[in-house]
């Protein structure tokens, strides 16, 4: 009985140690942020295709303040929602609460896209080493709640994020 107490044990202690070296909220947060950057890159290539195929300049924002992709026939593509022809359904980040930020400049010359990285500043692809927000995002603006910074972003060439 004692022999089987102390196997059992050690099967909790080798399970409690694979358990904290594979670490499996930081999986999925490095799984729910590698969707987020192919989001943008996706996006990134449809806005290229938007400025070099067919206008000569990117999207513009509706309006101040609303960081959304405004279509040529004025219609503004929702995160989810149809940009046609570029893509079939504009994504849009999958965690409740969370948003990716557009924001167009110099005149439909140049653009921003943000999201808020669950790793922050473990992440090597954030804009800042601490995991701090994006030096081109606007003050005040938030990727989703007051603690969903922009902390990673995607640009046209001639900016950076």
């Amino acid at each position: 009985m004692i022999e089987l107490l102390i196997v059992i044990g050690v099967i909790g202690i080798l399970v409690t140690g694979v358990f904290v070296y594979v670490d499996p909220l930081a999986q999925l947060q490095k799984a729910h942020d590698a969707r987020r950057k192919s989001d943008l890159a996706q996006i990134q290539r449809a806005l290229e295709q938007f400025y070099k195929d067919d206008n000569g300049k990117y999207p513009a924002n509706p309006v101040d303040g609303d960081y959304r992709i405004q279509g040529l026939d004025g219609q503004v593509a929702d995160w989810g929602a149809p940009f046609l022809p570029y893509m079939a359904v504009l994504p849009k980040d999958s965690k409740d609460g969370k948003k990716y930020i557009y924001i167009s400049g110099n005149n439909g010359q140049s653009y921003r896209l943000y999201a808020s990285l669950e790793r922050g500043g473990s992440d090597p692809q954030a804009c800042k080493p601490d995991g701090s927000i994006c030096s081109g995002v606007p003050s005040g603006v938030r990727c989703g709640t007051a603690a969903d910074i922009c902390n990673y972003g995607v640009s046209s060439p001639n900016v950076s994020p």
